[in-house]
């Protein structure tokens, strides 16, 4: 049998995108590939919700740009991109939006069409928005009945605050006072070229090109929207949210870190892998396998724009939560405690390396990584740059990151369920 470290890449060279500036200051990134008949093309807006003033504005803005423009019904929309079997796709989290369509290339030219009315010309029609919001409000209500909603919303506030825009939630009757207006003026705010990159890979050749080009072009200039106030975080150590009938008990823990600019977050990616990123880690074997409290715990670096945490999150039963708190705990301490054995940290290195050649399989997985490096400020050479820091990593080097971030009186601990397993 041939060992694992022996056929695992130690150094991954990923393909630059081409950068072009448009005339209205977009930067557009093209990925050009012959391998497949199929292309991509990716609007990403700083867009997301910590962006809004008003609650839910964004995601909705996002989430009807399709539901009508002025030229085309909703449905007239969908049929099209059914019809050309195009496939679109919209995205928000904290910071941005991504906007996706992807064709096969002999329906490109058709597939853009119906790119421009949803991108240049959406209605937001308010009948269109009140059927959005009620099945929103309806969908919240009903995931804030999971206790592992409940506690992924008490970690944020507990972690950064709660009108910290990346720690607040907002009630669900928000939604029955979101008003067109308030939609309309947030894309107005945030849909623009000041805003926006353009990431397209595929088999992309000048005519297509020139194509993204003059619809990129088409983008208003907007000028820079006046910023959302962003107080500095603050934490709590240790919170309880009851949940009355809950028979598990959803645990979170972890501590403010640092985005991924920071030299430390590839290090502490390491160490969150090794405790729980994959179904042989420590905390998965401890948990799981040792003592059946749970089916599955995972422990990973979290990234926004402004910040990043490392976290750990499971479900347990409720009769066990104090033990399995107890046990996460251990488990953390021993990193700090005892260098890691050189196999384990070979498997370790070898998991994250084998799932970055899984992402990077392909055109579009090409292009999801090179629009996380744009955002972070960095180019695709990073990539092969954070491989080599992954396989340099020792075991003391793993053990100095846990014991400088991961003291126990540095974590913050949320637990939502019936009784306090803190208490």
């Amino acid at each position: 049998m041939i060992p694992q470290a022996c056929i695992t890449p130690s150094q991954i060279e990923l393909q630059e995108a081409e950068r072009t500036t448009l005339a209205n200051g977009i930067e557009l990134y093209t990925l050009p590939s012959d391998d497949f008949e199929v292309l991509r093309v990716s609007f990403v807006f700083r867009a997301g919700s910590a962006c809004q003033r008003v609650p839910f504005s964004a995601s909705a803005a996002t989430n009807l740009l399709a539901e009508g423009s002025t030229r085309m019904t909703a449905q007239q929309i969908a049929e099209r991109l059914d019809y050309y079997g195009s496939w679109y796709d919209v995205n928000i989290d904290r910071d941005y939006a991504y906007i996706n369509f992807a064709t096969l290339s002999k329906f490109f030219a058709e597939t853009l069409a119906v790119a421009e009315e949803i991108l240049l010309r959406p209605a937001f029609p308010d009948e269109e928005l009140r059927i959005y919001a009620a099945k929103r409000r309806q969908r919240l209500a009903i995931e804030r009945t999971k206790v592992d909603v409940r506690a992924r919303e008490a970690f944020a506030r507990v972690l950064f605050g709660p009108t910290h825009p990346y720690g607040i939630s907002s009630d669900a009757a928000e939604y029955d006072r979101l008003t067109r207006d308030d939609v309309v003026a947030f894309h107005r705010r945030h849909y623009t070229a000041e805003n926006c990159f353009v990431v397209c890979s595929g088999r992309i050749g000048p005519g297509e090109k020139a194509v993204i080009a003059a619809l990129a072009e088409q983008l208003p200039r907007g000028g820079v929207p006046d910023a959302v106030p962003f107080p500095p975080p603050v934490s709590e150590h240790e919170v309880f949210v009851e949940h009355p009938g809950a028979v598990q008990t959803s645990l979170r823990l972890g501590r403010l870190l640092f985005p991924r600019q920071h030299p430390d977050f590839v290090g502490m990616q390491v160490v969150a892998t090794a405790l729980g990123g994959y179904f042989g880690s420590r905390l998965m074997q401890n948990l799981r396998e040792r003592n059946g409290y749970t089916y599955g715990v995972v422990a990973a670096m979290v990234n926004f724009e402004r910040a990043g945490y490392f976290a750990v999150a499971t479900q347990v039963g409720t009769d066990v939560a104090r033990e399995a708190l107890r046990e996460i705990y251990r488990e953390i301490e021993r990193l700090r405690e005892e260098p890691m054995p050189e196999e384990e940290l070979e498997l370790v290195k070898n998991m994250m390396s084998g799932e970055m050649m899984r992402v990077l399989d392909g055109p579009f997985g090409i292009a999801d990584v090179t629009i996380e490096n744009i955002l972070c400020g960095a180019d695709n050479s990073v990539i092969g740059e954070n491989i080599r820091r992954i396989r340099s990593m020792t075991p003391a080097d793993v053990q100095a990151l846990a014991r400088k971030y991961l003291t126990r009186e540095d974590l913050v601990t949320v637990a939502v369920g019936t009784g306090n397993p803190m208490a």
